[in-house]
């Protein structure tokens, strides 16, 4: 027989007493966390996932759908282009630093994603403003756009990059945290775009 209509665990959750703890939760904090110390390594795991369990205990929520999705796959291709681009970004800042005779440049760009989800915006702004020269100085979440300080931006090619850059970014986070839904969205926005820039009529 079926137990008596009352309060339902949420999917993806275990009890420690009377508290409950969800793990989609966990894995948001975490991924926080370690995107916060732009480093992943053992300590930094271990420490975010205490962290982000005593969160989860002191403060507990209600069941809710954060829109995450942990994709193995998609995380472990973040993971590896994030730690890359740590490094390529660390040692352009070393470089424009010691470009001696040279002033350089740097320029406001507005970089509409194509999300619509808060989370990913959100999870998108953090992973741009702790690769080394890239600061996110607003976010507008009704029109899904963030305004990134990129430093030693000189031209307009150069800002395209930039703002070419902050859309790999994106699409590595939906790819690694999205749903279906949101990659779907992402991958007919970005197939959109394509046929636009090469002048196809739809």
């Amino acid at each position: 027989m079926s137990r008596p209509d009352g309060p339902q665990r949420p999917p993806l959750s275990f009890a420690v007493g009377r508290r409950v703890i969800q793990l989609p939760l966990v894995a948001s904090l975490l991924v926080v966390w370690v995107l916060l110390y732009g480093e992943l390594s053992p300590a930094v795991v271990a420490s975010g996932l205490a962290v982000a369990v005593a969160i989860v205990w002191v403060f507990p929520l209600p069941a809710v759908d954060t829109g995450l999705r942990l994709r193995p796959y998609g995380l472990l291709v973040f993971a590896a282009h994030f730690a890359v681009d740590l490094v390529a970004a660390s040692a352009r800042v070393v470089r424009t630093a010691f470009a001696f005779g040279r002033t350089p440049r740097s320029s406001v760009i507005a970089v509409p994603l194509r999300t619509e989800s808060d989370v990913l915006l959100t999870g998108t702004a953090i992973t741009v403003s702790v690769i080394p020269g890239s600061v996110i100085v607003e976010v507008r979440y009704a029109t899904s756009t963030l305004f990134v300080h990129a430093l030693d931006v000189q031209d307009r090619d150069a800002a395209d990059a930039a703002r070419r850059d902050v859309l790999r970014v994106e699409e590595r986070v939906t790819k690694a945290f999205g749903t279906r839904a949101d990659i779907r969205r992402l991958e007919e926005k970005a197939a959109l775009e394509h046929a636009l820039d090469d002048g196809e009529v739809l």
